[in-house]
């Protein structure tokens, strides 16, 4: 994070962190208690260690994290990660196909999962497929990879599926907000935006999946996944991005299950403040951020919950992508 858009963060956070007279002790400078928490969350060091770094009790690190990343959430995320209007839908539409060559879409949907030591009580509901505890976090993303829609702090048991059921953007779909009422034409046809998704979630008339890879997939199917595939990587980039500059993400070990989903939704909006501001990346970060001991449950999604009808829209790309060559 520049040193400018650290003082922007500070400036809009002032009306969330300002000092109490109740307090007995003087409060440390605004600016001093937002560097703490961003130290932690980009570093995932401990409290304990980070303490004399800053010449704090431990407690103090603790609560400097806790209430900056309560005021990102409450004044950051209607700035920075919302539900986009109509308009800015239909940017995301013309982004989305110039950046990665597919049309009618306005984002790409994918499951995180966070490493995290559960109590002992909670232990099987956080144990993922793979064998491993973790928390789930589900996310979509523009064109530009900056995050619009999180639903986080799911026990790591749960399917991505059964994930996208229980959350706020399966509401907005099936309520019609995803898209203009009525849908834009595509290919001759009102259609619906569309989300990319891969095998874990189920083919919708708003979410296009892949075939599934077999000997009989047709050349135009292949040049469908193949294009999907490709356009889906702004999220797969966007969840290495995000973990590499709030490493707290990498292993959430020094913090309560209770406070883990404000975190989270933290680290997603200060990502998008950074891109949104053209911080510097460096790609020496994205070491270690995909640790191999640690495979990613992919469970494909139950065919109970495809629906039929969202067939027409996939073949209706596959008309698209013929009628335009390889690309």
């Amino acid at each position: 994070m520049s040193k400018e858009t650290f003082f922007y963060v500070c400036n809009q956070l002032r009306p969330g962190l300002a000092p109490h007279s109740a307090h007995f002790h003087p409060t440390l400078p605004l600016e001093k208690r937002v560097a703490v928490a961003l130290w932690h969350l980009a570093t995932n060091v401990e409290y304990q260690t980070l303490s004399p770094l800053f010449g704090v009790g431990p407690s103090t690190v603790q609560t400097c994290v806790r209430e900056v990343s309560y005021a990102i959430v409450l004044l950051l995320k209607p700035l920075y990660l919302r539900l986009p209007n109509e308009k800015e839908l239909e940017n995301m539409v013309r982004i989305f196909c110039t950046r990665w060559g597919f049309p009618h879409c306005i984002g790409a949907l994918d499951s995180l999962h966070i490493p995290i030591h559960p109590p002992l009580r909670l232990s099987a509901d956080y144990c993922n497929g793979q064998g491993w505890h973790s928390i789930l976090t589900q996310a979509t993303v523009d064109g530009l990879g900056q995050f619009w829609d999180v639903s986080t702090a799911f026990p790591g048991s749960m399917e991505n599926s059964a994930v996208l059921e229980s959350s706020s953007l399966w509401v907005l779909a099936k309520e019609g907000r995803l898209c203009p009422n009525p849908p834009k034409h595509f290919m001759g046809k009102a259609q619906k935006y569309v989300l990319l998704g891969d095998a874990t979630y189920p083919l919708q008339d708003w979410i296009l999946k892949p075939y599934q890879e077999d000997k009989n997939l047709t050349q135009r199917q292949l040049q469908f996944n193949y294009r999907l595939k490709r356009a889906h990587s702004v999220i797969e980039n966007a969840f290495l991005r995000l973990k590499a500059r709030w490493q707290i993400l990498l292993k959430c070990d020094d913090c309560s299950l209770e406070l883990l989903p404000t975190l989270v939704l933290a680290c997603c909006i200060l990502h998008n403040i950074c891109e949104a501001h053209d911080n510097p990346f460096n790609e020496e970060w994205l070491e270690g951020t995909e640790p191999t001991e640690l495979p990613k449950p992919c469970q494909p999604a139950p065919a109970a919950m495809e629906d039929g009808r969202a067939e027409q829209m996939r073949e209706l790309m596959c008309q698209y992508f013929e009628s335009c060559g390889e690309g």
